[in-house]
């Protein structure tokens, strides 16, 4: 380890370190105004090599992306990266990780807490949830490979809630008198017919080619979902293994899937749906005030299809196969929903007494 200065009247740095392999590496970096500066980076360079747990919350961000990122889709590390850089490192980034206490995850919780926009609106709780789990995710990650003693978050709490407010869906009556809205608009149509009456997802219909469709078995494959990421389509694996699944469909879906692919020649290759995220969000919204019917998300077709299925008396086990879900999940996320359960249960327990 040096640190000097060179002829340019500025200062460089020259450290020997052990890659993972255990050789025995040289890192040179030139061009620092103080020796001070210098011997900062240094310290830095060292402690991530070293992987100690005296180091910044900015310095262990590097090894932490690292190693979570070749693990996740790209659009999740981009969208945790978000949260680290725009509501984590702000605050913790030149603190030592080692330093951190209960007390200081207190007062940054208080910060988003009382955060206002120039509306007066705070961030909701199941964002507040998902900024509180990623934190606390970042410190187990360091407790677990580098060395430190304990999750500060932990101690202190998470906070926010990770159940998001009333769940909102459209009836199928609400459906059809929507799409009758966007008929003027084919491909639109086409688009809410799979994602109100096959329950997939954005990301997963908008990856849809002809070949997904087996039009002679009424059959839509679902295996890969679609992201616009840095100007560029990426197409990657759908959300969890679970979600690779076939769906089937109804006849009247077949033939109108059948109709456009006909009328449009797309390719076999070729996605069909060749619209962005926020296409779909202002058709959702055209469709909705031309309507009157109330404004949910894209995204609650999904859960409007569940509902659907639920109304017409599928288990939670049949309708989490079609949704790409576990059993446990839907069981849990839509129990609301299942209003004659109990009432049910205590009929037949009352019949199997034989009273």
């Amino acid at each position: 380890m040096s640190v000097k200065q060179d002829g340019n009247g500025t200062w460089e740095v020259s450290a020997w370190y052990h890659d993972w392999q255990g050789n025995r590496k040289r890192k040179h970096k030139r061009g620092f105004a103080t020796k001070r500066e210098a011997k900062a980076w240094e310290r830095s360079f060292l402690a991530r090599q070293e992987g100690a747990p005296d180091m910044t919350m900015a310095d262990f961000f590097e090894i932490y992306r690292d190693d979570r990122m070749p693990h996740l889709k790209l659009n999740t590390w981009r969208n945790k990266e978000q949260v680290i850089v725009g509501k984590i490192l702000p605050y913790f980034g030149e603190k030592k990780l080692n330093e951190i206490t209960p007390a200081d995850i207190l007062k940054w919780q208080s910060l988003l807490l009382n955060h206002r926009d120039k509306h007066g609106k705070g961030y909701s709780d199941t964002y507040l949830r998902t900024v509180s789990t990623q934190l606390s995710s970042m410190f187990n990650h360091a407790v677990r490979y580098y060395g430190l003693p304990a999750n500060p978050v932990a101690k202190a709490g998470k906070m926010g809630s990770a159940k998001g407010g009333e769940m909102r869906f459209w009836t199928k009556d609400e459906y059809e008198r929507f799409s009758r809205e966007v008929m003027d608009k084919p491909l639109s149509y086409l688009a809410f017919e799979v994602l109100y009456w096959t329950g997939v997802r954005e990301g997963e219909l908008l990856a849809l080619t002809p070949g997904d469709f087996d039009l002679a078995r009424g059959t839509l494959s679902v295996t890969k979902s679609y992201q616009r990421i840095d100007g560029e389509d990426v197409v990657t694996c759908p959300k969890t293994p679970k979600s690779n699944r076939v769906i089937a469909m109804p006849d009247f879906l077949t033939e109108e899937v059948a109709d456009y692919l006909r009328l449009n020649g797309t390719g076999p290759d070729e996605r069909i749906f060749q619209v962005s995220k926020s296409y779909l969000y202002h058709e959702m919204e055209r469709g909705s005030r031309a309507a009157g019917v109330k404004r949910i998300r894209v995204h609650d077709l999904r859960h409007s299809h569940v509902s659907l299925l639920i109304e017409l008396g599928f288990n939670p086990l049949a309708i989490a196969d079609r949704m790409g879900h576990k059993s446990v999940d839907i069981t849990l996320r839509y129990a609301h929903l299942f209003p004659h359960a109990q009432g049910q249960m205590a009929s037949a327990l009352q019949n199997e007494r034989g009273m």
